[in-house]
């Protein structure tokens, strides 16, 4: 079994997910903003924080990743390598959207496709979901048929393609082989807006009609 919380932060509402096992072994996913609120709710549930884990760069989705980090004193995992340059540019996109300016970084561990991160009991496998941005990963538990995507995939929509490094084609190619492959009652928790299955999306998104 596993729990999870999902605290919607930043200006853009991002879902920053706290995940973990009946042991109170936990993990925050895109650590985006309003890092107090982050911290006060794991500390109310006594979990016992062992990764903060990132989806991709973009700056909604890691402004409070170091505060969180230097709080609680954990690792940080992904996202995949070519995000490199959106975690050096993350003042500037702070600047660009009016947004105080937080310093760059980067994660203790890069993820590559494959890769398999342990949260207690939970395990989740890595897959390198490109387009929305070039390092972009998801995680994916399979046991319990759930995954957390990021801007890949909304319940009837997909991520932008606008942004740096973005790619139209790319996003399009990621989600029909790397998550159109899943069962249809595999449930995707994304990076913004209401969860959704792949059976609804294969159904009824107006960007992946055949």
């Amino acid at each position: 079994m596993f729990n999870l919380q999902i605290i919607p932060v930043s200006p853009f509402q991002q879902n920053c997910t706290v995940i973990w096992d009946n042991d109170k072994n936990a993990a925050i996913i895109d650590a985006g903003d309003d890092a107090d609120r982050i911290i006060q709710f794991v500390e109310s549930q006594n979990l016992n924080v062992q990764k903060l884990l990132i989806t991709h760069a973009h700056l909604d989705h890691i402004m409070a990743v170091e505060a969180v980090r230097n709080h609680f004193n954990v690792d940080v995992f992904g996202s995949q390598l070519a995000d490199k340059p959106l975690f050096e540019r993350l003042p500037e996109m702070c600047q660009q959207f009016g947004l105080p300016a937080v310093e760059g970084f980067y994660p203790d561990h890069w993820l590559e496709e494959g890769d398999v991160v342990e949260v207690g009991a939970l395990k989740y496998h890595i897959r390198h979901l490109p387009g929305h941005a070039p390092g972009h990963i998801g995680f994916f538990d399979f046991e319990n048929k759930i995954a957390f995507s990021g801007d890949v995939l909304f319940q009837d929509s997909i991520g932008r393609t606008d942004l740096y490094m973005g790619n139209y084609d790319q996003l399009l190619e990621t989600i029909r082989t790397k998550m159109f492959d899943l069962d249809d009652d595999f449930i995707i928790v994304p990076g913004h807006g209401p969860h959704t299955t792949i059976g609804r999306e294969k159904q009824s998104n107006p960007f992946l009609k055949p």
